[in-house]
């Protein structure tokens, strides 16, 4: 086995500040309203499918649209080395995106499926062939029912904060505040954010309430919440190597699932981690942070996101601008990989990219949070940082 290159995932400090603290902008996108089966979706395009290559597609969380969810992301400058490869669709659930109007009176909102159901349509229009998906909250659980239902569309998930159970998330909110006297807004805001949070990222917690509050149409938001609370059980199933592997109902490509350690979902990531191909899976545990690690942590995410597209065999040199001035070529990557196997302790370099759809890829956490913990197969792999 080829020795691995370490590479340590620095800190970076969160991007709002009191200046820039609803700093939401797009840069360089197209916007177009498409037709589907269940309504019209918002997209915003950045850049042109680039050949064969999947499309990165975005699908925000409640509360939030694909502005206030992602563009610290992908504005951050090592994502941006990545987009130089992909083009991104960022999906805006109906009424959610800047400046919606309301639904009309008596207006039915999409349940959860068909949310799913209306993303081949938006792939159709825009000439995108395949994807690599980047959920969080409920747009996780959106695009993995989408692989479910069309897996050949799907090359990849990166999926933040998933939750594939059908309990509703607002009993749960509730009982962490006093009664059911909380608005709505409130309520949001406990499923985004831990009670430690709450109280103690005053900053992040303003700039995100205000926008929930007054950037985001409170009745559009209200159904889709309660599309969101009334969601199916995902019904996926970990398979059994050698009994059902070709006819369990799972993921069948590659998956990063993500969760700040402090998140309110880390327990329906864990549970979410448990159902999936411990081959294709990778549960990433982010120290020192919350529920919205794409913002709080844009450069870890960034980061991970390349080891993980370069896992299916994408982007075969990676600047890493805070460590290192040259590109560092994908065969001196650290990959951390499970084999078939072996156990979960196994560290191995995959070089080819026929590896795509066996591996899960990421890059070794940091020494002072970071560790790979040890887990009886057959456990996902599991790595923190």
């Amino acid at each position: 086995m080829d020795e691995l290159q370490d590479v340590q995932l620095t800190e970076i400090k969160p991007l709002l500040t009191s200046k820039n603290a609803r700093n939401f902008q797009d840069f360089d996108c197209q916007e177009h309203d498409i037709e589907t089966p269940h309504g019209v979706l918002h997209v915003t395009m950045r850049g042109v499918p680039k050949g064969n290559r999947p499309v990165i597609l975005t699908y925000h969380d409640i509360g939030l649209n694909h502005k206030s969810c992602f563009n610290t992301l992908f504005n951050y400058e090592d994502m941006q080395e990545i987009t130089q490869h992909f083009a991104v669709v960022h999906v805006d659930a109906p009424g959610q995106q800047e400046g919606a109007p309301p639904f009309p009176s008596g207006y039915h909102y999409p349940t959860m499926d068909e949310l799913a159901e209306m993303l081949p349509s938006v792939m159709t229009q825009l000439k995108v062939n395949s994807v690599i998906g980047i959920g969080v909250g409920a747009g996780a659980y959106v695009l993995t029912r989408f692989a479910l239902n069309n897996p050949s569309l799907v090359e990849g998930l990166v999926l933040i904060n998933v939750d594939p159970c059908a309990e509703g998330w607002i009993d749960w909110a509730a009982s962490k505040l006093s009664g059911w006297t909380s608005n709505l807004v409130d309520i949001v805001m406990a499923h985004h954010f831990s009670t430690e949070e709450l109280t103690e990222n005053q900053e992040l917690i303003q700039t995100y309430r205000l926008h929930i509050a007054q950037d985001i149409n409170q009745d559009n938001l209200a159904l889709f919440c309660g599309s969101y609370q009334y969601r199916r059980d995902l019904e996926i199933e970990r398979p059994i190597v050698g009994l059902n592997e070709d006819t369990v109902n799972t993921l069948t490509c590659p998956a990063l699932l993500v969760v700040g350690d402090t998140s309110p979902a880390v327990e329906a990531v864990v549970e979410c981690n448990s159902r999936l191909n411990p081959t294709k899976t990778t549960l990433l545990k982010m120290a020192d942070c919350g529920g919205l690690p794409q913002v709080v942590q844009p450069g870890k995410l960034a980061e991970a996101f390349k080891y993980f597209v370069q896992g299916m065999g994408y982007i075969p040199y990676v600047l890493l601008s805070h460590l290192s001035n040259e590109s560092v070529p994908s065969a001196g990557m650290t990959r951390l990989a499970r084999s078939r196997t072996t156990s979960s302790s196994s560290i191995t370099s995959m070089e080819s990219s026929r590896s795509r759809n066996n591996i899960s890829s990421l890059l070794e956490g940091n020494a002072a949070a970071g560790s790979l913990d040890s887990q009886v197969a057959p456990q996902t792999m599991e790595v923190s940082c």
